[in-house]
C-alpha cells in the first residue's frame, strides 16, 4: 500500500529553472507542501533521507514501444514499466505498432485496460493511423488520449498513411497532437535497390544512415511542417536525427505558443555512424543514428529550443532478432532505463545543465502535450518524482539490465549518477535496486483547452 504521508527531507530540488536545498512533503499522492516546516510535523509519516541528493520531476517519457499486445516475447507493460521507473521515468506514451494495430477505438481502450493492471508508472496510448480509419481517429478523446501517431510513408502494415488525401485530411481534421515519424518511403525503396545492388542481402550495418539518410529524413518532416502550416495543425515530429532538420523548427516563440514542436531521442544524441564499427545492428533504429556533426547539431537545437522534449524511442527485440543479417534485423532497442543517467553524463561533461535536463524531460513534454498536473514540483500536483545520485558510479551489464530482453546498446557504459528512489503518483515504486508493484500507475488526463483556443 502507498504511504499516506512521506517526507522527501533536505534534498536539492532542481524545478522550474531553479536548484534550492529543501524539503518537501506528499499526502495521498499529492505535493502537499514544497518547503514544508519539518519540525513541526507530526502524526504517521514516512521519512526519505535525501541529504546530498537531487529532487527531480518525475521523467515524462512521451515516446515507447512497450510492445504489447502480440509482441509480448520482446517486452511487456510490466516489464518496461518496471525498467522505466527503475530508470526515474514516472509516465510514458506508448505507440499504436503492436499486434493488432491500434487503428480502432476498441483496440485502444483495450490496451489502456492492460495497463490499468499492469503499469508501474503513470501511461497513455497514441491512437494509430492507417490509409482507411480517419473516422475512427476523429472519435479520439482529447482529453483521456496523449495523442495520434501518423507513420509518414514509412512503417510496417497497414500503419504506413502514403494517401496524400488521407495525410491531407488528417492534418486538417486531427483532434488532438498528430505525432509524427518522418522518412520517405520513395528514397528508402531507392537507397536500399542501390545497396542490395552492391551487398546483396547483408550490407553492413553502417550503411543504415546511407539508406536512411538526410535526404530521407528532411523531405518527409519538411513536407508534414509545411502541411501543419497549412491547416494550423498541432503537429509533434517525433525522433528528429539531423541537423538539417533543425532547420525547420522556431525557437522564437514559448513552447506553450508553439504549433510545430519536436523531440530528440537519447540514441541520436549518444551515438554516432562512428559507432556501428562496434554495436552494429544494436544501433539500428529507425530514422537512422547519422553523423557526428548530426548528433552535435542535435545537441545545440536541443539546448536553443529548436528541439523541445528529449524521449527515447524504446523499443526492444530479442538479441537473435538484433544479431539477423541486416535487412531481417528489425529496428529499434531498448533505451527507456537508462535514458536520466544518460543525460546526466552529458550534465557531468558540461553539456548541459540540471535545470535544461529537467525542462526537457518532465516539463516540456507535460506542457508539450497538456498532461494535467504531473511534470512540475509544484504544490497540488501529483507526486511524480525521482531521486538521484550524481556521485554513484555504476556500469551497466547483464546483471542490471532490466528490460525483457536481457540487453542494452548501453552495456559496458559508465555512468557517473544513479536514480535511488522513484515516486509514482507519491507512492515509492522504487527504491535503492527494489520494487513495491503493489500500486499501479495511473491514466494520464489532458487539459487541452489552451491549445484547442490556439485552433
Amino acid at each position: 500500500m502507498a504511504a499516506k504521508r512521506v517526507l522527501i527531507k533536505d534534498a536539492f530540488i532542481v524545478n522550474e529553472g531553479v536548484i534550492r536545498e529543501g524539503s518537501l512533503l506528499i499526502e495521498n499522492g499529492i505535493i502537499a507542501d514544497t518547503n514544508p516546516a519539518v519540525d513541526a510535523l507530526k502524526g504517521d509519516l514516512t521519512v526519505v533521507n535525501a541529504k546530498g541528493k537531487y529532487l527531480l520531476p518525475g521523467v515524462i517519457d512521451t515516446h515507447v514501444h512497450f510492445r504489447e499486445p502480440g509482441l509480448t516475447y520482446k517486452a511487456d507493460i510490466y516489464s518496461e514499466s518496471r525498467a522505466a521507473v527503475a530508470g526515474g521515468v514516472t509516465s510514458f506514451m506508448d505507440m499504436p505498432n503492436t499486434v493488432p494495430p491500434v487503428l480502432t477505438q476498441k483496440l485502444l481502450e483495450d490496451k489502456f485496460t492492460l495497463a490499468k493492471d499492469k503499469a508501474l508508472a503513470n501511461y497513455s496510448f497514441y491512437m494509430g493511423t492507417s490509409n482507411t480509419n480517419l473516422d475512427e481517429v476523429l472519435k479520439t478523446n482529447p482529453a483521456t488520449v496523449c495523442g495520434v501517431k501518423i507513420y509518414m510513408g514509412s512503417s510496417t502494415g497497414n500503419l504506413c498513411v502514403d494517401n496524400p488525401d488521407t495525410i491531407e485530411q488528417l492534418f486538417a481534421r486531427c483532434p488532438l497532437i498528430l505525432a509524427a515519424h518522418c522518412e520517405d518511403e520513395e528514397i528508402i525503396k531507392a537507397n536500399t535497390r542501390r545497396f542490395e545492388a552492391l551487398y546483396g542481402d547483408n550490407p553492413p550495418p553502417a550503411m543504415h544512415p546511407q539508406i536512411r539518410n538526410e535526404e530521407c529524413c528532411y523531405r518527409s518532416s519538411s513536407h508534414a511542417v509545411e502541411l501543419a502550416r497549412k491547416h494550423n495543425t498541432r503537429l509533434h515530429i517525433v525522433h528528429v536525427s539531423t541537423q538539417k532538420e533543425t532547420t525547420l523548427f522556431d525557437n522564437k516563440l514559448a513552447l506553450e505558443e508553439k504549433r510545430i514542436t519536436a523531440e530528440v531521442c537519447i540514441h541520436h544524441l549518444w551515438f554516432s555512424d562512428k559507432d556501428y564499427a562496434t554495436k552494429g545492428n544494436r544501433i539500428k533504429w529507425n530514422p537512422a543514428i547519422k553523423t557526428p556533426n548530426d548528433r552535435t547539431g542535435l545537441m545545440d537545437a536541443l539546448l536553443t529550443d529548436k528541439l523541445d522534449t528529449v524521449a527515447t524511442d524504446h523499443a526492444p527485440h530479442t538479441g537473435n532478432e538484433k544479431e539477423q543479417h541486416y535487412f531481417c534485423c528489425p529496428s529499434g532497442a531498448p533505451m527507456v532505463q537508462h535514458s536520466l543517467v544518460a543525460m546526466l553524463e552529458f550534465y557531468h561533461q558540461g553539456v548541459i545543465s540540471l535545470e535544461d535536463i529537467v525542462r526537457k524531460m518532465c516539463h516540456a513534454p507535460a506542457t508539450c502535450f497538456h498532461v494535467e498536473k504531473r511534470g512540475f514540483i509544484r504544490k497540488g500536483y501529483w507526486a511524480d518524482l525521482t531521486l538521484v545520485d550524481l556521485n554513484k558510479p555504476w556500469t551497466v551489464d547483464k546483471s542490471n539490465i532490466l528490460y525483457k530482453c536481457g540487453w542494452s546498446p548501453m552495456e559496458g557504459e559508465k555512468f557517473r549518477s544513479m536514480v535511488t528512489h522513484t515516486f509514482v503518483n507519491g507512492h515509492i515504486a522504487y527504491n535503492n535496486g527494489q520494487f513495491d508493484d503493489s500500486v499501479k500507475g495511473s491514466r494520464l488526463i489532458f487539459n487541452r483547452k489552451q491549445e484547442q483556443s490556439l485552433t
